[in-house]
């Protein structure tokens, strides 16, 4: 009988996976936790969960004090060589910096990986959440603008394939949580080149995104602009931010476009 060695089939390696499971239960909610604490969240027995952490420990991506663990900085690592292998941060990092500079307000651009949005570039110019958004931060698509501008890209069996899996949760009081709204806001979305979310991921935010398309017309990022609600009404937000962002995103298409490794930007 063919084995799957043979056969020339891998399946998971358990030891790398459980080991990542570690690294991902820390986050800004939990960025410290006892040993007991680690094998809550990640489901691995104490044994198993003490193993991972003490490997970590002697490589350096994990820190403690005997009873308390932390991440290090060294963590970072394991992102920088998918992000330094992109064209996409280094070319829209300028033309984001012009762009807040021109608006006053923070300006991002993410990619959608799996059901959610990862931020891989951004200029911040006030804290305008409660929560604080580096590179590398994730927020669920449906409740963002650029995770909707990116989910109405998708192709069709794409997006009915995420649109029957997702359960959207009320994460603000304006939050869309039904499916087929949500459906029909994507669908406009498409139509239209852009997004804007009023309040939807956090009260008081309010946010506009367009999607930054590669050479082949492929949408591989989204950027946008967030502001305070009070500061300004939704109708003057569309009228001051929406043109700037939608000539920033152009001026960061034509540049990867011409980029030696615009073909990988977001995939």
């Amino acid at each position: 009988m063919e084995s799957e060695a043979d056969s020339g089939v891998v399946g998971p390696v358990q030891s790398l996976t459980r080991g990542l499971m570690v690294i991902r239960a820390f986050d800004e909610t939990r960025p410290e936790m006892t040993l007991s604490e680690v094998a809550r969240v990640t489901g691995l027995s104490r044994a198993a969960t003490r193993r991972f952490l003490h490997t970590l420990v002697r490589l350096g991506y994990v820190w403690t004090d005997g009873r308390l663990f932390a991440l290090t900085p060294r963590v970072l690592e394991l992102g920088f060589s998918y992000l330094s292998s992109l064209s996409l941060p280094e070319i829209a990092q300028p033309h984001l910096e012009r762009l807040a500079a021109q608006v006053h307000e923070s300006v991002s651009v993410s990619v959608l990986d799996g059901d959610d949005i990862v931020y891989v570039g951004r200029v911040p110019t006030s804290r305008i959440m409660t929560v604080a958004i580096n590179i590398g931060t994730r927020f669920p698509a449906y409740a963002t603008s650029m995770g909707r501008v990116l989910l109405a890209n998708l192709g069709e069996q794409e997006l009915t394939d995420y649109l029957r899996r997702v359960r959207p949760e009320p994460l603000a009081p304006q939050t869309l949580t039904s499916v087929g709204p949500l459906r029909r806001e994507l669908e406009r979305i498409r139509t239209q080149g852009w997004a804007v979310v009023d309040q939807e991921l956090e009260a008081g935010l309010r946010s506009l995104a367009a999607p930054i398309r590669d050479r082949t017309d492929s949408v591989v990022a989204a950027v946008n602009v967030s502001s305070h609600a009070s500061r300004t009404s939704a109708e003057d937000a569309r009228n001051e931010l929406l043109p700037p962002l939608l000539e920033t995103a152009a001026k960061i298409e034509a540049d990867l476009r011409v980029a030696p490794q615009a073909g990988r930007t977001a995939r």
